[in-house]
């Protein structure tokens, strides 16, 4: 039975303006964003029959303890299951998404990865991925081989039999597909390991504690909700509430936690980008910035299944550095509490970054251009690691692309790729900073 956490505190946090940082849109006169480039990205995905139905989505990066060439990215590609890239960006696998094994399991729909490191798992240490399964509200996990990019199969999954539902309190209830959607690994030094997942079509998060069995499977237990808010007080005393499809709310999906605070970072995609202490419930929620239209009331148009503003003319209420969708979220780690948070804002193929202490000043935007490579556009999830890896001495950063495009590119398909950026590029660009000390990530230490 999952434990519902009173959104009693979250008012408290809605009722003055958010600290945001400083707008950074040309529309508002200041700098536009930063470029960086890529040459690298990962082989094309179509999402149509002949493809396999491969969308991409969200990446994780595994970082091999001796040899960072050995290092994977791993990627979710929705109901074409799981990809295993090396650093290259060559792929090393292709998981199907199997029914989940319940009695009642179903082929998966993978959203969301994360990674979770050193589990206790059938007398062995072993890193394990985590991932979303939208069509079976739950998680899967995957045993990642220690070999890493040399392995011959680097993931298995170790799911454990019959986990309960996250967010459904049945079967019948799942096929709504309000279920499980974004994911990350929470490791909070005391020897438990937890997952943050938000669910898709409603403002809930929940978290459940990873329970690796002697058997060598990985299940869960001990799941609790907190739901986000999902309707706004503006300053003219109205009430704003986003616009969805009918029966869905303002959903989040992207989640990072900075292990060394357990603090979560939660993007909500018509909202904003949400800073909350773990465990759910333990502080007050605070809204660091808002999409830029927040606050415009818009109507549903079920004919064009899209939301269309009342007056267009109305100036939104929020920042410039995100535009809706806010999508995926990750933490670049530097020496004590410093850090930066990425947040890709796909509503104008840009990246949002904030530091990680104090009131999370906004530190600027960057896009992605293509060197050979089409440019990353309309970016899902991503990840990033302050570690060396192969090549990527300064770090690196990994971004879903949707559209890919390019001459060898079936422009009549839905096409996704990934793209890898080194970490040195985005620093250079925003004067940010390169550390790639090991201790920085409570995991290697």
């Amino acid at each position: 039975m999952a434990t519902l956490l009173t959104p009693a505190i979250l008012l408290l946090a809605l009722a003055a303006p958010a600290a945001a940082g400083p707008p950074t849109t040309e529309r508002a006169g200041l700098p536009a964003p930063a470029l960086v480039t890529t040459d690298n990205e990962t082989p094309v995905l179509y999402d149509d029959e002949a493809g396999g139905n491969a969308s991409g989505d969200d990446p994780a990066i595994w970082v091999h303890p001796h040899d960072s060439a050995r290092s994977i990215v791993v990627a979710t590609a929705k109901e074409g299951g799981l990809r295993v890239y090396d650093l290259a960006s060559r792929e090393l696998q292709s998981l199907r998404a199997d029914p989940a094994p319940r009695a009642d399991g179903v082929d998966g729909r993978y959203n969301n990865v994360d990674i979770a490191y050193g589990l206790e798992l059938g007398g062995e240490t072993v890193d394990v991925a985590v991932v979303s399964d939208r069509y079976n509200d739950q998680l899967r996990f995957f045993v990642i081989d220690p070999a890493g990019a040399r392995a011959e199969t680097p993931l298995t999954e170790v799911t454990a039999p019959e986990l309960e539902f996250l967010f459904s309190p049945d079967r019948t209830t799942v096929e709504e597909e309000r279920t499980a959607y974004g994911v990350a690994v929470w490791q909070p030094g005391d020897g438990e390991t937890y997952a943050v997942v938000t669910q898709e079509g409603d403002t809930r998060i929940a978290t459940v504690r990873l329970t690796p069995g002697a058997d060598g499977t990985v299940g869960y237990t001990d799941l609790r909700h907190l739901r986000m808010p999902g309707e706004f007080p503006l300053p003219d005393g109205s009430t704003w509430v986003p616009c969805e499809e009918p029966g869905a709310g303002p959903q989040l999906e992207g989640v990072a936690v900075d292990q060394r605070t357990g603090t979560l970072y939660a993007a909500q995609e018509d909202v904003g980008l949400w800073r909350l202490p773990l465990p759910l419930g333990s502080g007050e929620p605070v809204l660091l910035d808002r999409v830029e239209d927040f606050g415009i009331h818009d109507v549903y148009d079920p004919e064009t299944e899209e939301c269309e503003p009342r007056d267009p003319e109305a100036p939104g209420l929020g920042g410039g550095n995100l535009t809706a969708d806010a999508e995926g979220v990750d933490i670049y780690y530097g020496p004590g509490r410093t850090g930066y948070v990425l947040v890709s804002s796909q509503g104008d193929d840009r990246f949002a970054v904030y530091a990680t202490t104090g009131r999370n000043r906004s530190l600027g935007t960057f896009q992605v251009r293509g060197d050979g490579v089409d440019d990353v556009d309309g970016s899902d999830g991503l990840a990033v690691t302050n570690r060396p890896v192969g090549p990527y001495e300064d770090g690196l950063l990994v971004t879903h692309d949707e559209p890919e495009t390019g001459p060898e590119v079936d422009d009549g398909r839905d096409a996704t790729s990934f793209s890898y950026v080194d970490w040195g590029e985005v620093a250079g660009a925003l004067r940010l900073r390169v550390d790639t000390t090991a201790g920085n990530d409570p995991r290697w230490r």
